[in-house]
């Protein structure tokens, strides 16, 4: 029997597994139950407890990919009072050792596959632990009879770190958010209640669990409700429906560019042909989300709600298309202009839901009321400039309608100003997504000639589809909400879409490379047509920005 009570801390939630013979966690090895989950978190509790050296900070780093040793040690720690740093395995070299020193990570926790990363990184006063191997089972036998409970470093109270996760900025550092297990735990009740998570519920995490949406989005209302959790290794699109039939899973979760890559594999007369109720997630747009629900039948919710806890949206019945929802209960949050401190004024949306005023409409979302936030490893500048004047500054663009409605405009980074308007890129974005031949599309400023930015925008095409520059001019003029200004001056033709390791555009590599690269650029001419970019013309547009543009192609 499962209790109905709302955890307090996430070690509850794993010892409540206990006792619970049902299918837990499937992996392309085999099904574990939910008590053998449990089992083999609490050994490796009591394992860490002896590993970790005297008066260290009970900070263990995870560099794996989705292997059942991550929820092992999600779980481990849990149970320890101790925190898991979530490493990314794309990063490389000094940046690498970085994350794992800035976090305090006393023990390393990899698998054979990213030992080539850590080889010759300094990592001073940190044990590494490879999965897999003898010596690793050798150190785990002595405590497979380990119960949930037996072993802490420190007692595991909600006010317990449990998660270091980075955030994935685009410049400087990564933040180290803190996470503790009472946030969590209640992160993981509310979604498990919002989408009525049971034992029967499969939770499919293809998403990266060292990224917090993974996590908090999938193995704990898992968690919470009971469900089974089903891991795949590494996202993969073409696998992605063998997957879910083979596993029976229900439910998923997404970032990014993830469900155009799903959109982006050849259709089967048996995509509706399977078990999935739902998606949860961010960035699919409100295009590729309606072509992914006529396509596979399954509806896609979006939320907003980061990783710091600083704010959220909630998605309620009435919430319009392309709308994420209102503010979240107690949040008070407010559309805010940067340079000036006060709040936006309300969008003005067509009939279709366009929006015609982004350069006035559009600002930081901003939370005025109470904050989850609970601070940034090491880092009390980060901490003060997220929480200046008393507010929570979520560093995301909004626009919010006459009724409240809140909508997502993209990171503030992803700001351009053209002529003295300011312009967000996921607007211009989610406008171009509409041309039928756009696989993916990516939006981002390059220099213009005297000041300020020009448009320039990255695609990729659907298959069999050839950029025609006179189709993409005539479907840019047939666009009511796409301003004067918005028009791209510069059109990037890619094969595939630089991403980050959790699907996201990677913006810093097509910012630097701009119109400079080995790919097809058209540019915008006088007439409103587009004309390829020649050799001799990034020439003379190299040399006519040499001292305003190369520095800023450069600015990540």
């Amino acid at each position: 029997m499962r209790t109905t009570t709302a955890p307090e801390t996430v070690a509850e939630l794993i010892a409540r597994q206990w006792g619970d013979h049902r299918p837990g966690l499937k992996h392309e090895g085999g099904v574990l139950t939910h008590h053998r989950t449990a089992q083999e978190a609490a050994a490796r509790a009591a394992l860490l407890v002896d590993l970790m050296p005297a008066g260290a900070e009970p900070h263990l780093g995870v560099l794996l990919d989705n292997t059942p040793e991550f929820p092992f040690w999600l779980g481990a720690a849990a149970l320890a009072g101790a925190a898991v740093a979530g490493i990314n395995p794309t990063r490389r070299g000094p940046e690498l050792a970085r994350d794992i020193l800035h976090t305090d990570c006393r023990i390393l926790i990899t698998e054979r596959a990213h030992l080539p990363l850590l080889r010759g990184l300094d990592l001073p006063g940190v044990r590494l632990l490879v999965t897999g191997t003898e010596e690793y089972e050798a150190l785990l036998a002595p405590y497979a009879a380990a119960k949930p409970g037996a072993a802490a470093l420190r007692t595991p109270a909600p006010d317990a770190r449990l998660l270091l996760y980075f955030t994935s900025g685009s410049t400087g550092a990564p933040k180290a958010a803190i996470c503790t297990q009472g946030r969590l735990a209640a992160a993981g009740a509310a979604l498990a209640r919002r989408f009525t998570v049971t034992p029967d519920d499969v939770h499919y995490v293809c998403m990266p669990l060292f990224h917090g949406n993974a996590v908090i989005a999938d193995w704990l209302p898992a968690l919470v409700g009971g469900a089974a959790v089903a891991l795949r290794r590494r996202f993969s699109a073409s696998a992605f429906l063998d997957d879910v039939r083979a596993y029976g899973a229900t439910y998923f979760t997404y970032v990014g560019r993830a469900i155009q890559y799903l959109l982006a594999t050849d259709p089967r007369p048996d995509d509706r042909e399977h078990s999935l109720r739902l998606g949860f997630g961010t960035e699919a747009g409100a295009v590729d989300a309606a072509r992914f629900a006529e396509r596979f039948g399954v509806p896609l919710v979006e939320g907003y709600g980061a990783t710091e806890g600083g704010a959220s949206v909630q998605t309620t019945p009435d919430t319009p298309p392309g709308a994420l929802g209102r503010a979240a209960a107690g949040d008070d949050l407010a559309v805010i202009d940067p340079e000036t401190g006060t709040e936006c004024p309300a969008a003005v949306l067509d009939r279709d839901g366009r929006l015609l005023n982004g350069s006035e409409a559009i600002g930081e979302l901003v939370n005025r009321g109470r904050s989850l936030f609970e601070g940034y490893w090491r880092n009390p500048a980060a901490e003060a400039d997220r929480t200046r004047d008393g507010w929570y500054w979520t560093g995301d663009l909004f626009f919010r309608d006459a009724a409240g409605f809140l909508y997502f405009a993209g990171r503030t980074d992803d700001r351009l100003r053209v002529d003295g308007e300011n312009l967000a890129a996921a607007v211009i974005e989610n406008i171009l997504a509409r041309w039928a031949d756009a696989a993916a599309v990516a939006v981002y400023a390059v220099p213009d000639e005297v000041s300020g930015d020009q448009v320039m925008a990255a695609l990729t095409l659907r298959e069999g589809a050839r950029f025609s520059p006179d189709a993409f001019a005539a479907f840019l003029a047939t666009q009511p909400d796409l301003g004067t200004k918005m028009s791209p001056r510069y059109v990037r033709i890619l094969p595939a879409m630089p991403v980050t390791a959790t699907n996201k555009i990677h913006r810093v590599s097509l910012r630097r490379a701009a119109f400079r690269c080995a790919d097809p650029v058209w540019h915008r001419t006088p007439t409103g047509s587009y004309a390829l970019l020649t050799e001799a013309d990034t020439t003379t547009l190299l040399a006519t920005y040499e001292s305003h543009a190369r520095a800023h192609l450069l600015h990540p």
